[in-house]
């Protein structure tokens, strides 16, 4: 969490509780007018998918069907 978010949620925990639902449904509209279709990635996000896109790349990966599905506890991942 950043410094920002964390002084953010302090700022609301000291709000009324009433004072704090409306906090969140301006910080929800402010969220989907920033990104509407929640296409846009965290820079976490954005290091999952770019590990994910080289492990494709790379070869690592397990097909579908090579997954039992029905048995995923004895799953060997060696």
């Amino acid at each position: 969490m950043t410094a920002i978010t964390r002084d953010i949620v302090s700022i609301i925990d000291m709000m009324p509780e009433n004072e704090q639902r409306f906090a969140c449904e301006v910080i929800k509209k402010l969220f989907l007018a920033w990104d509407a279709d929640f296409t846009k990635l965290t820079p976490a996000e954005a290091i999952e998918l770019e590990t994910a896109r080289q492990q494709i790349q790379n070869g690592e990966y397990y097909d579908d069907n090579e997954i039992d599905w029905d048995n995923l506890d004895k799953l060997n991942l060696d």
